[in-house]
């Protein structure tokens, strides 16, 4: 079990354009992996980890790009996620098979939107975490206020293990408030950690943030407490193992920074990976055990026990699929056949692959905590493999809802069957991907996060598979409901000759409020057998059936809930599909009268330019404010005036990353609808841009 404390899986997470891509090539550099340093937009052909061309051109990462390096006797394995919000399923499905991550923050931009997001999906998956403050180097930095910032806006007990000394172009390194020394970054590239006493200039405020250190440390270490109460000074060792206790249980963040462009605290932000995230054996992961009926069980890190291994990402190749899969327990050895839990099936692994970015190694076995790509199997993501004495299944993996949709369409009919198997992998690979065909347009339509989720498809498809596409413009998903009650008493008959069709349905329409969670309820209030018991679920599926398309602008009818209270039936000419059609029908008369609304997401629209910028333009925001540390506005408005944003700013604003909206607590009516239809709604999962309430962001960005 040594080699296992050992081990390190960490993921790289922050908003975009915090660093996280050149925080990774340093990583990288410093453990020997690469020996030459390449930038996010450099001339070289870009970083090591964005190794896809998309990425290369626009210097944003799209798809997580997986590693391992070795650092002071640890194997330390590191996923370098996307930081942009239409991609966030990459970061949901990294953090989900992750032991620990480092939260990358901008000491100028501080906690942004998708800090937030990053911040939520590590909390749902409890992953302890680390902070690095990158680019100290900016005018402007502030690393006290990004602490602020992390306590005030998500809850955190941000602790700071040091101090910069000098900021902006004056940083040259920083104070360790637990071994009390100066750290300098020397050589050409930072590669020469040097440790000297603190410079005067920075004595009184090393100690003071010293204090601070041991005084928030030991509300949450007894140990610490009792040597401080002693008034004895705690040792370097004292203080690693409280730091390690503290940060595993997510009381605390140890908080570091540097800058990673001009190579300083990289090192040192290692060692606090080493020192302070959790080793497999420090987690413990949950199963449901499908031969007891699913009752709940842990999952050790047991290299000898049966294998427990989840399929996190697939990627369809000219050779195969490549599936990422995080092993729990036991191990994986090539040639051998392992059972996945959701089909019953056992299959064969061809190969086993340790992933650098786009290049691989060959392995034989891998163990207990390793993260590695299997070749030969199919599955889907989130599919749990297990050995032939058991049967788990792994919690899934949390898929946000589409947010916007394009209608698409080959430019030629030679193109039809390309597109075809272009979307066939993306639906696969990327659960946030959907895509439909329109019956009556005869358009396919692609749903997806936001508009450069789609538009990076869009230009795969062109790349990758030689398919010319035309598109429309994003369309909104919007919702209907209804706003009052109404009853219903609909009778469906229908005679052709031989046995026809009979079903009669008698009932309420009821809207749901804004503390239900739920979009669709239904209730059987049926006695004395008038309708059939074998009926009953045909009713629900019917009204689900009439769900699907409303009656304002056919979209989706949400906060509903059916009350099936009487019928009849007929006992030759009554059967399932009669009563689904009645069912059907009469869910569409009745929301007819139920006066129904068309709803759509409101946004809390976060903007930030540079300071030679403008700023909000003419999108319609409500109640805009400015912060005081940078040039930022925010407000309110709806998905629809959101549309183009991305695009625009481009233009305007020279392709710097700006326009950032997220779901707010509201759902209102269309605004071009009449003064009768704007109506505020309750809060609607599927209406935001991830499927958990009101969490999760949607971005408009430009990069």
């Amino acid at each position: 079990m040594d080699y296992l404390s050992n081990i390190r899986n960490i993921g790289i997470s922050a908003h975009i354009d915090s660093g996280k891509t050149t925080l990774t090539e340093r990583i990288l550099f410093y453990a020997g992996k690469i020996h030459r340093i390449q930038e996010v937009k450099g001339k070289d052909g870009g970083a090591t980890m964005d190794h896809m061309e998309l990425e290369k051109e626009r210097g944003i990462t799209i798809t997580s790009a997986a590693t391992t390096v070795n650092w002071q006797g640890k194997e330390i394995n590191v996923i370098d996620t996307p930081g942009h919000v239409d991609f966030t399923i990459e970061v949901e499905r990294s953090l989900r098979v992750l032991d620990g991550a480092v939260l990358v923050l901008c000491s100028v931009g501080g906690v942004q939107s998708q800090s937030i997001t990053v911040d939520r999906q590590m909390k749902r998956y409890s992953v302890p975490r680390i902070a690095f403050i990158n680019k100290m180097d900016r005018n402007g930095a502030d690393p006290a206020r990004v602490i602020s910032e992390l306590e005030s806006k998500l809850g955190l007990v941000a602790v700071p293990l040091q101090i910069p000394m000098g900021g902006g172009d004056h940083f040259v390194g920083v104070v360790d408030l637990v071994g009390m020394k100066a750290l300098y970054f020397e050589g050409e590239h930072g590669e020469t950690v040097v440790r000297k006493d603190i410079p005067e200039e920075y004595a009184d405020e090393a100690d003071r943030a010293r204090h601070g250190l041991l005084d928030a440390l030991s509300l949450y270490d007894d140990e610490l407490m009792e040597v401080m109460l002693e008034e004895q000074e705690p040792s370097v060792d004292l203080l690693h193992a409280a730091l390690r206790r503290a940060t595993l249980n997510r009381d605390i963040v140890p908080v570091l920074m540097g800058t990673a462009y001009r190579n300083k605290g990289v090192q040192p932000m290692l060692d606090a990976v080493n020192l302070y995230l959790p080793s497999p054996v420090d987690r413990v992961a949950y199963a449901r055990d499908n031969h007891n009926d699913g009752a709940e069980v842990a999952v050790t890190a047991d290299p000898d026990g049966p294998l427990v291994a989840m399929a996190f990402k697939i990627v369809d190749e000219q050779f195969g699929q490549v599936t990422y899969t995080r092993i729990y327990q036991g191990k994986i050895a090539k040639g051998e056949k392992y059972k996945n839990s959701r089909t019953g099936k056992t299959q064969r692994v061809g190969r086993i692959l340790r992933m650098h970015a786009n290049d691989r190694e060959d392995l034989t076995i891998a163990q207990t905590g390793d993260i590695v790509a299997l070749m030969g199997i199919d599955c889907a993501s989130g599919d749990t493999y297990c050995g032939e004495s058991i049967n788990y299944s792994l919690e899934s993996i949390h898929a946000a809802e589409p947010v916007i949709s394009l209608a698409i369409r080959p430019a030629k009919s030679a193109d039809r069957d390309k597109m075809s198997k272009a979307l066939n992998r993306f639906t696969k690979e990327d659960p946030t991907f959907h895509t439909r065909h329109d019956e009556e347009t005869g358009d396919t339509i692609i749903a997806g996060m936001g508009e450069l989720h789609l538009e990076v498809y869009v230009e795969r498809m062109k790349r990758e598979y030689g398919c010319s596409i035309e598109v429309d413009r994003p369309k909104v998903s919007y919702r209907e409901s209804p706003t009052q009650a109404v009853a219903f008493n609909y009778k469906h008959k229908k005679q052709t000759g031989g046995s026809g069709q009979y079903a009669h349905v008698v009932g309420q329409m009821v809207p749901l409020g804004d503390d239900v969670e739920e979009d669709y309820l239904f209730e059987n209030k049926v006695t004395g057998g008038r309708i059939p018991t074998e009926y009953i679920p045909s009713c629900d599926k019917g009204f689900q059936m009439g769900r699907a398309h409303g009656t304002l602008a056919g979209f989706e009818v949400v906060k509903v809930k059916m009350i099936l209270e009487d019928g009849s039936s007929h006992a030759v000419d009554s059967s399932d599909l009669a009563f689904q059609i009645c069912s059907r029908d009469a869910f569409k008369e009745t929301l007819a009268k139920a006066k129904p609304v068309l709803l759509e997401p409101v946004m809390k629209v976060e903007i930030e330019t540079p300071s030679r910028l403008p700023g909000l333009g003419d999108r319609r925001p409500v109640e805009p404010s400015r912060d005081d540390h940078r040039q930022r506005s925010e407000g309110q408005c709806g998905r629809h005036h959101r549309r183009g944003a991305a695009e625009q700013h481009v233009r305007v604003f020279h392709g710097h990353p700006l326009d950032v909206a997220r779901p707010g607590d509201l759902y209102h009516g269309v605004p071009d609808l009449p003064p009768g239809a704007r109506q505020r709604a309750g809060g609607n999962p599927h209406c935001s841009a991830q499927g958990e309430g009101q969490g999760g962001e949607v971005a408009a960005e430009s990069e």
